[in-house]
C-alpha cells in the first residue's frame, strides 16, 4: 500500500516514513502544501497523512481541493493545532480523521488501519488462490496449513498480485503500488522480489503460481 505524508517537520516526517516502511507501506514524503497537492493528484495513494500548518498551501486548503477534484483517498490530519474548532474545520473540509501532536505511533497505525477498513481504494479481504492464502489485514501468508514468512516488501508485492489474481500486472503497476516515488527508477528490484517470492511460496511446494508474461509483467494464478 502506498501512503503520502505531507508535513513540513522534516524530522517527524522522516520518523513516520521509516516506521511505515517497516510495516510494509510504500511512503512518499513532501514538505509543502502545493507539492503535496500535486503528488496526491498524480498518484493512487491508499491514505494521506496531512499536516495543517504547511508552507505554500495549508492542509485545510489541500484537503478541500482534493475533494473538489473528486479524490476520495482517506485523509488523516496530523497537526499541532488541538482546538475543537480546528478539528471541526478539518473534518468539514473533507478529512476523515484527526490526530494531534504529540501522538502515539501505535495510535497512528491503528487510525490508518481503521481508515483503510472503512473503504480505502484497496480492498482488505483475505485472498485465496488455490491453497495459497493471503491476508492483507493480518499480513499473513500460508500455503495450505503451512505459514510462510515474508518480508514486508515481499508481502506488499504478493498482496497486490493477489488482489488482481488472474490479470496481467505490469512492472510499472507493481512499482507504483509497492514502492515510493524515489525508488521507481530501479525497476530491476521487481525481479529480485519476484525471485524471492517464488523461492518461498512456490518452489518448496512444487507449485508455479507467479507466471511471467513475456513483455507484459506477471500474473498470479493457481494454473498457467
Amino acid at each position: 500500500m502506498r501512503v503520502l505524508v505531507v508535513d513540513d517537520e522534516r524530522r517527524l516526517a522522516s520518523v513516520i516514513r521509516r516506521g511505515l516502511e517497516a510495516e510494509g507501506y510504500a511512503v512518499d514524503v513532501c514538505h509543502d502544501g502545493r507539492h503535496g497537492l500535486r503528488m496526491a493528484l498524480q498518484h493512487p495513494y491508499q491514505v494521506i497523512i496531512l499536516d495543517i500548518m504547511l508552507p505554500g498551501l495549508n492542509g485545510y486548503r489541500v484537503c478541500e481541493l482534493l475533494r473538489r477534484e473528486g479524490i476520495r483517498t482517506p485523509i488523516l490530519m496530523l497537526t499541532a493545532k488541538n482546538g475543537e474548532w480546528d478539528e471541526a474545520e478539518a473534518l468539514d473540509t473533507g478529512a476523515d480523521d484527526y490526530l494531534t501532536k504529540p501522538f502515539s505511533y501505535v495510535v497512528l497505525l491503528a487510525r490508518l488501519r481503521a481508515l483503510l477498513r472503512r473503504g480505502g481504494p484497496v480492498r482488505q479481504r483475505a485472498l485465496q488462490i488455490g491453497d495459497l492464502h493471503i491476508d492483507p489485514a493480518t499480513r499473513r501468508c500460508r500455503r495450505g496449513e503451512r505459514e510462510i514468512e515474508l518480508t514486508a516488501k515481499e508481502f506488499a508485492v504478493l498482496a497486490y498480485l493477489g488482489l488482481r489474481s488472474g490479470e496481467v500486472v505490469t512492472r510499472s503497476d507493481l512499482l507504483e503500488q509497492a514502492w515510493d516515488a524515489n525508488q521507481q527508477a530501479a525497476s530491476n528490484i521487481i525481479d529480485v522480489h519476484i525471485r524471492a517470492l517464488r523461492r518461498k511460496i512456490d518452489v518448496p511446494f512444487g507449485r508455479s503460481t507467479i507466471h511471467t508474461v513475456r513483455g507484459a509483467g506477471y500474473r498470479l494464478a493457481d494454473h498457467a
